[in-house]
């Protein structure tokens, strides 16, 4: 399939759901060439994704992903970003995880190492002396007493194997660095996603409504930020279930004065 994929994108063709899902299965499944999914990435990533596109190809991860069953499975947030804003900041969505979760609401933290970052979620935990190596039986029950458990990518999500080493030799942003958060292994359908192009925003925002997500804010801050921004405004993609608004929120909406990023 992907042959026949490849050929329809760089004619500047948008790829069906089901076109979309055939593809990521062959790349999964080891059955496309390095040469073809280089080229595949590339093509889509010059061409624009879709939503549809990217909603296709999530719906593989997801169903090829190491599951976590949790009895609070109703009640999971997740708070991750794309990464890629090259500001060097420190991980803001993990320390936003631990105050979420001792709000009392259980977070079920999906994520990597940094790559553009100082640090990605996995760095910070495993700086702290947590096991970032816990199998889903182990995460389920973090999920359940604590309140909040983390599942590193690459041991959740192992058919990826395939994509990693190729994705790394690119060393350019491809429909993959936004896959990541899109499949949580423990179904969290509610969610932060910080994006570092507010280009992709409605993409992701179309994908989570196909998805079926509960309610997501797909938030890009001030300065090209994957994160909500202290310094300036925000905009957010709010998905509501089939629908999504967006607006604009600022510190000083919640009496927090603007500071600089230096800060």
């Amino acid at each position: 399939m992907i042959v026949e994929a490849l050929a329809k994108v760089v004619d500047g063709h948008d790829l069906t759901i089901a076109e979309a899902t055939a593809v990521m299965a062959d790349i999964m499944e080891d059955r496309a060439s390095p040469a073809q999914f280089g080229a595949f990435v590339t093509a889509l990533r010059l061409k624009g994704e879709t939503s549809a596109e990217l909603a296709g190809m999530a719906q593989v991860m997801r169903e090829k992903a190491v599951r976590v069953t949790s009895d609070r499975q109703d009640e999971l947030v997740d708070t991750c970003g794309t990464g890629g804003d090259a500001s060097g900041s420190f991980n803001v969505s993990t320390a936003s995880a631990f105050v979420v979760a001792a709000a009392g609401v259980p977070v079920a933290k999906h994520g990597n190492r940094g790559m553009t970052s100082k640090c990605g979620s996995a760095d910070v935990l495993e700086a702290l002396g947590v096991s970032i190596s816990l199998g889903p039986d182990a995460v389920a029950r973090c999920i359940d007493q604590a309140g909040m458990a983390f599942m590193f990518a690459p041991a959740y999500h192992p058919a990826m194997k395939f994509a990693a080493p190729l994705r790394r030799e690119l060393g350019i942003r491809t429909i993959f660095n936004i896959l990541g958060p899109l499949t949580n292994p423990a179904g969290a359908t509610r969610q932060v996603i910080g994006v570092a192009s507010p280009a992709v925003m409605p993409v992701i925002a179309g994908a989570l409504i196909i998805l079926g997500a509960a309610r997501t804010l797909v938030v890009h801050g001030d300065g090209n930020l994957d994160e909500i921004s202290i310094s300036g405004a925000t905009v957010v993609h709010d998905v509501d279930g089939p629908s999504s608004s967006t607006y604009s929120i600022h510190p000083s909406d919640h009496d927090i004065a603007a500071a600089p990023r230096s800060a």
